[in-house]
């Protein structure tokens, strides 16, 4: 954070008695005298004791962070449906999750092939999430292809989708549109019924949904992930999603 005078004066305040209504300080409401008057009293405290403004500051990002927490609450609530049952978004067969989990993913990513692991452990660790799969190819043309392909897949035969997904985010090498397809065959899939459905308008319709959805959760990035009610944008280690998970199931018991 940069530290300009109004953040330093704002930390001197949330340091001082009265500190509870930091939040409504505002300089611009002081006349020149009372702001003069403040300015001295907080270089004065602040020369006494220069500890506080990093304590302070600490305590004013962990506001922000609590509100940027309570607003991607507020945002998977509002698109609950989109996000989590939107009709063209693979999901595991667990019958009796009572966690979910959505993944934002790009096949040509190095994160998300880094993150591929770690989500394969995560529900072999804890059989009780759901995982959703949402396509997001945001890399570049072949990057659009292997996710168009996949959507179509999904549509075409639904028991082959999660071995395709799997084939595709583990390939090593350049991720083009022939490789895509090559990948597509060997899992069984027919590449020309494939390519005829992944250029279609349905699944263009389809993709943009995930765009748009993407930019209303405020996902600039992959992997990107759905944990319950929380919003990670990045890549996670497995016991991280796991504190995370356990979080997100004491929350809904309360």
């Amino acid at each position: 954070m940069r530290l300009t005078f109004t953040s330093i004066a704002l930390a001197a305040a949330l340091a001082l008695p009265g500190a509870a209504a930091a939040d409504s300080f505002d300089l611009n409401k002081m006349t020149s005298e009372q702001r003069e008057a403040f300015g001295d009293q907080v270089r004065a405290y602040l020369l006494k004791n220069p500890e506080v403004i990093y304590e302070a500051i600490q305590v004013l990002e962990e506001r922000r962070k609590n509100a940027a927490a309570v607003a991607d609450r507020d945002l998977v609530v509002a698109h609950a449906d989109a996000i989590f049952n939107d009709g063209h978004s693979w999901s595991s067969d667990v019958a009796d999750a009572d966690i979910t989990v959505v993944e934002f993913l790009d096949y040509r990513c190095s994160f998300c092939k880094r993150a591929h692991p770690e989500v394969e452990e995560l529900l072999e660790r804890d059989p009780k999430i759901k995982l959703v799969i949402k396509e997001f190819p945001i890399l570049g043309p072949n990057s659009v292809n292997a996710g168009r392909m996949a959507l179509a897949a999904l549509e075409i035969d639904p028991a082959k989708y999660h071995a395709l997904s799997n084939a595709l985010m583990t390939h090593e090498g350049e991720l083009t549109e022939s490789a895509s397809y090559q990948i597509a065959a060997s899992v069984g899939y027919d590449v020309a019924a494939l390519k005829a459905l992944a250029g279609s308008e349905s699944i263009s319709d389809r993709l943009n949904k995930n765009y748009q959805l993407a930019q209303t959760l405020g996902l600039q990035g992959t992997p990107a992930f759905i944990i319950g009610k929380q919003i990670i944008r990045g890549y996670l280690p497995v016991d991280d999603m796991l504190a995370i998970v356990a979080k997100e199931r004491e929350a809904a018991s309360n």
